[in-house]
């Protein structure tokens, strides 16, 4: 008998209909005499319905006492999501019993809508799971120190699944989506994409953070800090389906040395439309003016990306970096108004119409070529690129937006991720 987490997803809990698949699948598992929690998110659509009501009330959201009231708001969703599942189970001869964050209890930081966990206390899970019970607590939020409702900010169920997964020591935690997995790339870019049957957590990280939209980042960093098993499959193949065929579809997520890793020396291509690039032309090449730049943006919370200092010439520099696109504006704003007088940049530009385009791969480490590789491919397009930036297993370009799916689609063929590549 093993102890299992699954995750289900807003789409997955999208209607009741599907409410009722998700308990019929749920019991299933625990019929086969596995200990099951359940952590759902809201109702797709539901959470945005909720903070546009919010909007509409008050539209500059920025005042703490006002993201309290946020988390409050949007906490709700995922509450209406576990009572409605705990009910399809009961319907389903499961005895089943939901909880909040704040009654397991998830204890977070106080950073409302962007709330980390601190801690779970799992005795009151694991007295519900001995007397036989699925557990389905509610994802995306917790409790602070004072009590308040946290949430952890957009795909946080998938943190919370992971997290709570990590404190009992589950022997796997199962992401369903509405996709039946991880991809080489987006199969809406290039209908050639391959599913991966298993990609180590390092590749996986990287993907999440360059733009892959499979798992929330945060997950996938608290499931490679406490080794916790994942794989991601779909909620939309039949719920009676074998639970052991089951258990063996979609992708696992694991450690490099744990299993016998698919060599391939890049196993996918991820892309961010969500960029924009800032330059801040003619400042002091100078010690220093890196901080005089990037530490105002900093204390403006705004995360900076990749960074390009160029050439010195006559004693001036110019100084690059991209932005998350919702964070352009108001970096040109702060860089115009208070930088650039501070350090006598010449000028500020801005270009909002660029994209990152990244391949990753464990075997990169060890095959020499593979970004002259990647810079050909590109070239061979027409296609310039403006920025780079490397990893020990990836290699990320700043290009043209309108060359995105030409490059993703070049990419994917010139290494080859179309073949299923030679076991090891």
């Amino acid at each position: 008998m093993a102890l299992i987490v699954h995750k289900y997803g807003g789409t997955s809990m999208g209607s009741t209909e599907r409410i009722r698949n998700v308990a019929k699948r749920v019991a299933k598992w625990a019929r086969a005499g596995h200990q099951m929690v359940v952590v759902p998110s809201a109702m797709s659509g539901e959470t945005n319905r909720l903070l546009g009501l919010a909007k509409e009330l008050s539209p500059k959201q920025s005042s703490p006492a006002l993201m309290r009231e946020l988390d409050m708001i949007a906490a709700t969703g995922e509450q209406v999501s576990v009572g409605l599942l705990a009910i399809a189970l009961q319907a389903e001869g499961a005895e089943a019993i939901s909880y909040t964050g704040w009654q397991v209890p998830v204890q977070t930081d106080s950073a409302y809508t962007k709330a980390r966990i601190q801690s779970i206390d799992d005795a009151r899970v694991r007295a519900d799971l001995a007397a036989g019970r699925v557990v389905i607590i509610t994802g995306f939020q917790g409790i602070d120190a004072e009590g308040h409702i946290t949430t952890l900010g957009r795909g946080g169920s998938d943190t919370s699944a992971v997290a709570v997964a990590a404190a009992m020591r589950a022997d796997e935690c199962l992401i369903y989506t509405d996709v039946d997995g991880v991809y080489t790339t987006d199969p809406r870019i290039v209908p050639e994409a391959r599913r991966l049957s298993t990609i180590s957590f390092e590749e996986m990280l990287e993907m999440a953070s360059l733009g892959s939209k499979v798992l929330q980042i945060r997950s996938v960093e608290f499931a490679g800090k406490y080794r916790v098993p994942l794989r991601v499959l779909s909620s939309f193949t039949p719920w009676d389906i074998d639970i052991e065929e089951e258990a063996r579809s979609g992708t696992l997520i694991t450690f490099e040395e744990d299993e016998k890793m698919e060599q391939a020396v890049v196993s996918g291509i991820a892309f961010n439309r969500d960029e924009a690039k800032i330059t801040v032309m003619g400042v002091p090449d100078k010690p220093g003016i890196a901080y005089q730049i990037l530490g105002a943006v900093a204390e403006a919370n705004i995360d900076v990306d990749v960074i390009i200092q160029n050439v010195s010439h006559d004693g001036k520099t110019d100084f690059s970096f991209t932005v998350h696109r919702n964070d352009y504006q108001r970096t040109m704003e702060l860089l115009q108004s208070q930088v650039a007088p501070a350090t006598g940049a010449a000028q500020v530009l801005g270009d909002t119409k660029i994209c990152k385009v990244s391949i990753v791969g464990i075997g990169m480490r060890s095959h020499a070529g593979v970004a002259s590789k990647m810079f050909r491919a590109l070239s061979d397009e027409g296609i310039n690129i403006q920025m780079i930036t490397t990893s020990e297993i990836k290699t990320s370009v700043v290009i043209d937006e309108k060359y995105m799916e030409l490059a993703v689609r070049a990419l994917h063929k010139v290494f080859d991720l179309d073949q299923e590549p030679a076991a090891s």
